[in-house]
């Protein structure tokens, strides 16, 4: 099994498919990394040589942020515009949609579930 910036490729899944698996990396660098390195983008995680998952290695980490790296880069660049005070920071500080979406309906995700109203005990009485 390789294993590369921390991640365990999945197994009998395509090299190009399978470095996807790495926070930071997509299709499009994934391809580019395999064809600068000259590998098969059909080959299998599996059938990767020693050598090939050094080279890929070598290559994200001198051209890629990845993983832990960029995880902390997205949150410091969140916590500054929170610090800010810009518009996009309130957005976040107050768990809505950041990118213009409505909220009167849908968001849900970016919500959480709904809160029910509270009911008020009483009403009206029957004598």
């Amino acid at each position: 099994m390789a294993r590369i910036a921390g991640v365990d490729l999945p197994r009998r899944k395509r090299v190009e498919i399978g470095l996807t698996y790495i926070y930071g990396i997509g299709h499009t660098t994934s391809k580019r990394i395999l064809t600068q390195l000259q590998i098969d983008l059909d080959k299998k995680t599996d059938d990767l040589t020693e050598n090939e998952v050094n080279s890929i290695r070598k290559v994200i980490d001198s051209e890629c942020k990845v993983e832990g790296e960029l995880r902390t880069e997205v949150s410091m660049n969140i916590k500054r515009l929170m610090d800010l005070g810009a518009y996009r920071g309130l957005r976040h500080r107050k768990s809505l949609p950041v990118r213009g979406q409505r909220t009167s309906t849908n968001a849900r995700t970016r919500k959480g579930p709904r809160r029910s109203a509270v009911k008020k005990k009483g009403g009206i009485k029957k004598k």
